[in-house]
């Protein structure tokens, strides 16, 4: 996987999982339709409620992701703690179906980083001096991108030098193949077949 994309910033630390999407938007598990509430109570200036047409709401000028110039973007640049609170995975869901494909940030919370990982959207961890670099580069630079490598696992931003990173190698493996936890037991079909056939032999009173 090799992405370039424009970086969106969203400078504060700690921002949980209410933020990045209110408990009253989670009607589904269907993973798809949570992006247009994705940081709703600060992407828009009127309050919203299951059902609001997005379109028809007051989008708020000062917030980045309502920012003509990060348009598109598919890398959101993150502080420390990002994905603190709740365990919900609609808060990935809703980043996914934003369009959001890399988050980049000094430290993510552990469950939340987990959900990343099995939902295909991959968390970078960078030191703070890198993370501050980006940030200084966005402010900087209207269209201030960056290339993700994750084979190699490097970050590579305009005019500067390689950031690489760190990435559990099955972890990897599975993003780079597309798997989530039902592909790779999948993957193993044939022996799960095998053993269920052997348990009706041996233990056919269980069936």
């Amino acid at each position: 996987m090799t992405m370039r994309s424009v970086i969106v910033p969203i400078d504060r630390a700690n921002v949980d999982t209410d933020a990045i999407l209110p408990k009253q938007f989670m009607k589904s598990i269907r993973r798809t339709g949570f992006g247009a509430n994705l940081f709703d109570e600060w992407r828009y200036l009127d309050p919203g409620a299951p059902g609001k047409e997005a379109s028809l709401r007051e989008p708020d000028p000062g917030f980045s992701l309502n920012q003509p110039r990060y348009s598109g973007a598919q890398i959101l640049l993150a502080r420390e703690n990002f994905g603190c609170g709740s365990s919900r995975e609609h808060a990935v869901w809703a980043l996914r179906d934003f369009g959001i494909r890399v988050l980049i940030g000094p430290s993510f919370a552990d469950i939340f980083h987990g959900n990343c990982l099995k939902n295909g959207l991959l968390p970078i961890v960078l030191s703070a001096r890198d993370v501050d670099a980006l940030f200084a580069g966005v402010e900087r630079r209207p269209g201030f991108s960056a290339t993700v490598d994750l084979q190699a696992q490097v970050v590579l931003p305009d005019g500067g030098n390689a950031m690489d990173f760190s990435i559990d190698a099955d972890r990897k493996k599975r993003l780079l193949e597309g798997l989530d936890d039902i592909a790779v037991t999948l993957q193993r079909a044939d022996r799960i077949r095998d053993f269920e056939a052997k348990r009706r032999r041996t233990e056919p009173w269980l069936f």
